[in-house]
C-alpha cells in the first residue's frame, strides 16, 4: 500500500503529520495508542485516497502479517450469553444491544465510505450498590474488546481515594496514573459525585479535570464510566454541566424486584451446592421483603448475597461438631439457619 497523509482532523486520533503505513498503525495498536477498529478505518482510509490500490474492506492485514481484528461473533454471543444469565436487568440489557448495533452500523457506513460519527461511548451509571453496575460494565469491556472498540476490554475500578491527592498536583498526578492503567479499557469511577463534594477549591475538581482532557486525548482508546447512586449522581451532572455533553450513555440500573431478589439468592446457592429447606424459602422471601420496606436501597443482590454468607456461616457453625452428617445435611439451610440475620 502507498503511504498516505491523513488529513489533519480526523476521527482517527492519529497526530496529524503521522504517515499511515500498515507498520505505523500496527505499532500504534501494539503501544496502546489506536483502537483496532480505529486502526482499520485508518488503513481503509488510506486506501481510499491512494485511488483504490487495495479493497478497503474488512479483513485488511498489514505488509508485515498482522491482521487487523475484526469483531469475533461467537466471542461476541459468548459476551452477551454471560450478560444474559444476569437476573433482570432488561431495560439495561436493550440499551447494550442499541450501543452495540450503532457500533456496527458505523463501522459498515466506514467501510462504504459514508459519513460516521466518531465513537463517544463515555457512559454514567445511576442506581444502588448492588444492582450490577460493576458487573455489567467489566462485561461491556469485553464485548467492547470483541467487537474490536478496545485494544484490551479490561476495567480499572476507582474511587475518590485513589484519585483525589492531599497536595496541589498530587491529584493530577494520581490521576493520570490510574488513567494510564485504564488505556484500552474502561476506567470505572465508583462514588463519582464524591469528586464534586467539596465545591471549587476541592481537589475532586482537578481529578475530574484531569480525566476530562484524558478522555478528549485518547477519545479512540479510553473509556470512562462514572458510577453512583441516581440521586446523587444527577445533582453532580446539574453542578457540572460539561458532565453531560462529554457522558452521552446514561444508564439507569433499577431495584431488583422481590422475585429476583429471591431467584438470586437461588442462583447463589445452587452455585455453592446448598439448597433451602421448604420452610427456608418463605422465611428467607419474608426476611427479604420487610428489609426492603425498611430501607429504599435495599432492593440490591448485595442484601441477598450477605443474608446466603451468613446463612452458611451459621450451618456449618450448627453441623461442625457432627461428623456423621449426611451430603443431605451438608446442603441444606433450615430456617433456623436465616434467624437474626442482619
Amino acid at each position: 500500500m502507498a503511504s498516505q497523509l491523513i488529513p489533519p482532523v480526523g476521527p482517527y486520533g492519529l497526530p496529524p503529520d503521522l504517515l499511515v503505513t500498515p507498520e505505523n498503525v500496527t505499532q500504534m495498536v501494539e503501544m496502546g495508542q489506536l483502537s483496532p477498529y480505529d486502526a482499520l478505518r485508518a488503513l481503509q482510509r488510506a486506501e481510499a485516497l491512494e485511488g483504490g490500490g487495495g479493497t478497503g474492506r474488512a479483513g485488511s492485514s498489514a505488509s508485515n502479517g498482522t491482521a487487523i481484528p475484526e469483531p469475533r461473533p461467537r466471542a461476541i454471543d459468548e459476551v452477551w450469553n454471560e450478560l444474559n444469565t444476569l437476573i433482570g436487568l432488561d431495560s439495561v440489557k436493550e440499551l447494550i444491544r442499541e450501543i452495540q448495533a450503532y457500533i456496527e452500523v458505523q463501522r459498515r457506513r466506514a467501510r462504504e465510505q459514508l459519513a460516521s460519527d466518531p465513537l463517544v461511548l463515555h457512559m454514567i451509571f445511576k442506581g444502588n450498590p448492588g444492582t450490577g453496575k460493576t458487573t455489567v460494565a467489566r462485561i461491556i469491556g469485553r464485548l467492547f474488546k470483541e467487537m474490536g472498540v478496545l485494544q484490551k476490554g479490561h476495567l480499572v475500578e476507582v474511587e475518590r481515594a485513589d484519585l483525589v491527592g492531599e497536595y496541589i498536583g498530587h491529584t493530577a498526578q494520581k490521576t493520570r496514573e490510574q488513567l494510564k492503567k485504564a488505556m484500552g479499557g474502561i476506567l470505572f469511577v465508583d462514588e463519582a459525585y464524591s469528586l464534586a463534594r467539596g465545591g471549587e477549591k476541592d481537589f475532586g475538581k482537578e481529578a475530574i479535570d484531569t480525566m476530562v482532557k484524558a478522555m478528549e486525548d485518547n477519545k479512540e482508546n479510553l473509556i470512562v464510566i462514572l458510577a453512583g447512586y441516581r440521586r446523587e449522581m444527577e445533582h453532580f451532572i446539574r453542578q457540572n454541566p460539561g458532565i453531560k455533553s462529554r457522558f452521552p450513555i446514561h444508564i439507569d440500573f433499577p431495584d431488583f424486584s422481590l422475585e429476583e431478589l429471591l431467584r438470586i439468592a437461588r442462583l447463589m446457592l445452587e452455585k455453592r451446592q446448598y439448597v433451602l429447606a421448604e420452610e427456608s424459602q418463605a422465611k428467607l422471601s419474608n426476611i427479604v421483603a420487610a428489609r426492603s420496606r425498611l430501607d429504599e436501597n435495599s432492593g440490591n443482590a448485595r442484601l441477598v448475597r450477605n443474608l446466603i454468607e451468613r446463612a452458611i456461616r451459621r450451618h456449618a457453625t450448627r453441623l461442625v461438631g457432627r461428623p456423621e452428617a449426611t451430603r443431605d445435611e451438608l446442603m441444606l439451610l433450615l430456617p433456623s439457619d436465616l434467624e437474626e440475620v442482619v
